[in-house]
């Protein structure tokens, strides 16, 4: 597990640092997702299965985060 810091979550970002922050929060959250995925197989019945539910809802977000940095690369 690790924390989360949010200190400056209202700040207006530069290009540089939209590019860095969507970089990281694409890997940031696949790697959620692989945690979520090793959790669901450890247990059964509905939990795992919204858990697998929840891991193609991280999936879908972060193919959305890879398409606005591609757009935001292209700009």
């Amino acid at each position: 597990m690790h924390e989360h810091c949010h200190a400056n979550e209202q700040s207006h970002h530069s290009r540089e640092e939209s590019l860095a922050l969507l970089t990281y929060m694409i890997d940031h959250n696949s790697h959620h997702a692989e945690e979520l995925h090793q959790l669901a197989h450890s247990i059964e019945g509905d939990a795992a299965a919204l858990i697998h539910d929840a891991i193609v809802d991280f999936n879908l977000a972060n193919e959305k985060l890879t398409e606005a940095l591609q757009i935001l690369k292209e700009e």
